[in-house]
């Protein structure tokens, strides 16, 4: 069994759900770990004030929102829920809209769906895999789905020469003087533990591939946090609506659209690293 089988159970799937707007949408996918027992009716409205106050980060790639809120007494154990929808609704992201498919987390802790979050970046990231997921005829081809092996993402480019980052831009968000690297970057979102995790492995991915990941720490991390451990590290990586909410933290914050490209994160790297 899959770690994404462990938390996404059939009777929390649910196809073509017919929405208005995006706050059904996620009552939605509340509503189907409320029924559950995951959580209770307060976690659903906490996942909904997230979007209203922080924007919509949870849209972490084309199409796809990523439901979540801080781990709470509302929270009864850590779980999934996945709503494809009948029509997609707006969020308001300014690339990523309009929104087909809600998955909602709830989560514990920050630690017991890891290797669940990395499985589910994968897959979504490989486009025979999401259209497979997008023409699904019932929960049970979902979770077949879900439970495979991802496909091995496609190289985006050589490696880079220099076989660790030797310096990085460091104040402002986009120049400013060049020192020597601290060896970490950190992923941001609204909570910690959600669409951070999400940018985390599909930047790992990246890493691996260039042969970096034994000299740098990427670390999930929340804005309120991000905020006082900016400076132990060479850059941010984050959404729109979270850049804006962090705003000058003296160490460059650059915006990513899709937490689950490697394309993008590649060209990211080789830019901030001047590779």
């Amino acid at each position: 069994m899959s770690d994404i089988s462990r938390l996404l159970h059939l009777a929390s799937i649910r196809l073509d759900e017919p929405v208005d707007d995006w706050r059904a949408a996620i009552r939605c996918a509340g509503g189907l770990l409320e029924r559950q027992g995951a959580i209770s009716a307060e976690y659903t409205r906490a996942m909904i004030t997230s979007v209203e106050e922080n924007g919509p980060y949870i849209v972490v790639a084309p199409g796809f929102a990523f439901a979540h809120a801080r781990p709470s007494e509302a929270v009864h154990r850590t779980a999934m829920s996945w709503v494809r929808l009948a029509h997609p609704v707006e969020f308001g992201h300014a690339s990523n809209d309009p929104v087909s498919l809600v998955v909602a987390l709830s989560a514990t802790d920050r630690k017991e769906h890891l290797q669940a979050m990395r499985q589910l970046a994968t897959l979504l990231a490989a486009p025979e895999t999401r259209t497979a997921l997008d023409r699904a005829a019932t929960p049970e081809e979902v979770l077949a789905l879900l439970g495979q092996d991802a496909p091995a993402p496609a190289a985006t480019g050589s490696a880079p020469a220099t076989a660790a980052p030797a310096s990085v831009e460091t104040s402002g968000t986009t120049t400013g003087a060049v020192t020597e690297s601290r060896h970490k970057i950190l992923t941001v979102c609204g909570n910690g533990l959600g669409t951070s995790l999400f940018l985390k492995n599909t930047l790992e991915q990246v890493l691996d591939r260039w042969g970096w990941s034994p000299y740098l720490t990427v670390e999930a991390t929340d804005t309120i946090s991000a905020r006082g451990k900016a400076k132990e590290a060479d850059f941010i990586l984050t959404s729109g609506e979270i850049a804006r909410a962090l705003g000058d933290v003296g160490v460059p914050v650059r915006v990513i659209e899709n937490f689950t490209s490697t394309t993008e994160l590649d060209a990211a790297m080789r830019d901030l690293y001047d590779v």
